[in-house]
């Protein structure tokens, strides 16, 4: 008896041992798991990097063998040029594609240096141009067009700022790069983002942080920030970035040029590659960026075309309407100088205040608006539609690489347990009124009846946004965006502000980014001075990222109902006449 009672206490003490030692296998797993897991991704960026750095290489190399061969061209004059009269030199031959092609190229070399704001030249692009010529009738013959990361062209990845998408390359062009191609323009470079594109600076563990080309010590705006700063520093005259939330307008008010969100629908979608696909309720739109609004137009004439609709038969086959965009009739606009939910900086109040005398003094009439219910939809709406899924499909494009800083912040609210998540919202709730609202956002919907319910909620609000506007009689409206540029390290604190643009994109209005001033010595001192509507955490964040921005421009935004793209653009245009008449 004592035997047997010995030997099972042997086997207990075995399976003990045995159980801590497969304990210990299972955690030696994990560990060399997520080890080599860590290594595969620093593989992985290495090789983007030099793959970047080789198309970088390789077009100095082509740019220089131009220069000595082509030693009389003039690139100042070029580069001088707007897009109107560049293609106009083109198509009539005073200009030769090659000047064009390698001046920009040049330039944007130049550019990228001090800004790092590309991931990669398209060395495919010195071929195409050896071709361009027999496309001359195309309405962007000739032109260099810079193409944001995450629209396909073929062979090349379209990662979002996320290691788990490298080394994915497309298989085919999007529709819109086969449009501009068709057109004779030339994509010729790929531009930086953020990690997972919902933020809206421009940094991502790839390709690196990129800067304002206005004030380096400022970020560029996101997530269509590296064409922002393209654009902005002068290494491109026409960009196309994509917006969910103020993607392209953002950009476009931190960097001092012009950015337009399309009614979404408007142009194909086809190639545009999101960080994860099945969200409907607050759309993206793919959309042009340039110096001046006639370059928008431009190139909205040339992609809503016959090719374009043969390609794509979900897109309405609506050409662009010359006549809506050259009309000079009168316009009933409404303006908002606050929206109620998120304070304005002074430069973008002021920026407002300005254009609506402006415009009044042409003859225009302005009439005081106000979006309804804007703290219920912000969360309720907008951050639960984003956010269906309780964050779970955001947290898994993140997984294999690390966390960029511009990104950190929000990360750590997205990968909190649910039960957490809505506690956090319960105790601060009687110190911050907006943030707990987000964190329950943040848990998600529970069912796919929940869902249904979400997506009713948004198209009652559209009809609501729409009654209002029919009863105030508005042809279009006046009112901020985000700016003036941010420090680093802010954009992912302040989700509040993003009212001024996000909300557009949940309504499918389409909107556009104008320039009128930049940031005075005043509006600084007024920024003293400054407590928020709410003085929570997100207003002093607001006050302490908007520091420091004497001289940086500032811009207002234009939107207008849904389809009507003509009349926004149109409207865009009018403030921007007027701004440059006023200056004179």
């Amino acid at each position: 008896m004592g035997g047997f009672l010995q030997d099972v206490k042997m086997d207990k003490r075995t399976a003990a041992l045995l159980t801590t030692a497969a304990c210990g296998l299972g955690v030696l797993l994990v560990l060399v798991r997520s080890v080599s897991s860590r290594r595969a991704a620093k593989v992985k960026v290495q090789r983007a990097r030099s793959r970047r750095t080789e198309s970088l290489q390789r077009a100095e190399q082509q740019v220089l063998l131009f220069r000595q061969t082509h030693p009389s061209t003039d690139s100042d004059h070029i580069l001088s040029l707007s897009l109107s009269e560049l293609t106009k030199q083109l198509q009539d031959g005073s200009l030769s594609a090659d000047d064009v092609f390698y001046t920009y190229m040049e330039k944007t070399l130049a550019v990228h240096k001090n800004l790092n704001c590309c991931t990669e030249i398209l060395l495919e692009s010195f071929d195409q141009l050896k071709t361009v010529g027999s496309n001359k009738n195309g309405l962007l013959y000739g032109v260099p067009v810079s193409i944001k990361e995450n629209i396909a062209i073929k062979g090349q990845d379209c990662s979002c700022g996320v290691i788990i998408n490298l080394e994915q390359p497309a298989h085919k062009n999007s529709v819109i790069v086969e449009v501009l191609k068709k057109q004779g323009a030339i994509p010729f470079v790929k531009t930086n983002l953020p990690q997972a594109l919902l933020n809206y600076d421009c940094s991502n563990p790839i390709y690196g942080q990129t800067l304002n080309p206005h004030n380096p010590q400022k970020t560029s705006g996101g997530s269509s920030g590296g064409e922002g700063a393209l654009i902005g520093g002068g290494g491109s005259i026409l960009g196309i970035g994509t917006d969910i939330g103020g993607s392209v307008r953002i950009p476009a008010s931190f960097c001092g040029i012009c950015g337009f969100k399309p009614t979404s629908g408007r142009l194909s979608s086809q190639g545009l590659v999101p960080i994860y696909r099945g969200q409907k309720s607050v759309l993206s739109s793919s959309g042009p960026m340039a110096r001046d609004v006639d370059s928008l137009a431009l190139s909205m004439q040339a992609l809503l075309c016959d090719h374009m609709f043969s390609l794509d038969p979900t897109v309405p086959p609506l050409p662009f309407n010359v006549q809506i965009y050259q009309s000079s009739k009168p316009l009933r606009i409404g303006y908002l100088e606050c929206d109620g939910y998120s304070q304005p900086s002074p430069s973008m109040a002021r920026a407002v205040r300005e254009v609506k005398a402006l415009l009044e003094r042409a003859g225009h009439t302005l009439v005081p608006y106000q979006p309804p219910r804007l703290e219920q939809v912000m969360c309720e709406l907008v951050v639960q539609a984003v956010f269906a899924d309780g964050c779970t499909n955001m947290m898994q494009k993140l997984k294999g690489g690390p966390v960029d800083p511009c990104l950190k912040f929000q990360v750590g609210m997205y990968g909190l347990p649910k039960w957490l998540k809505r506690t956090l919202g319960f105790i601060l709730k009687p110190f911050s009124p907006r943030l707990p609202a987000v964190f329950n956002s943040l848990c998600g919907l529970s069912s796919a009846q929940d869902l249904w319910k979400q997506h009713a909620a948004v198209e009652d609000y559209i009809i609501e946004t729409v009654t209002l506007w029919r009863e105030s009689n508005m042809d279009v409206l006046l009112c901020p965006v985000i700016g003036p540029a941010f420090n680093f390290s802010y954009c992912s604190r302040i989700s509040t502000v993003l009212s001024y643009t996000m909300l557009y994109n949940l309504l499918n209005f389409p909107c556009g980014v104008v320039p009128v001033s930049t940031v005075t010595a005043d509006d600084e001192e007024e920024l003293k001075h400054y407590r928020g509507i709410y003085q929570d955490t997100s207003d002093k964040f607001f006050k302490q990222a908007v520091t420091g921005a004497e001289g940086l421009p500032v811009a207002v935004q234009c939107v207008a109902l849904p389809w009507q793209d003509e009349m926004c653009l149109r409207f865009m245009k009018e403030v921007e006449e007027l701004v440059k008449q006023n200056r004179k």
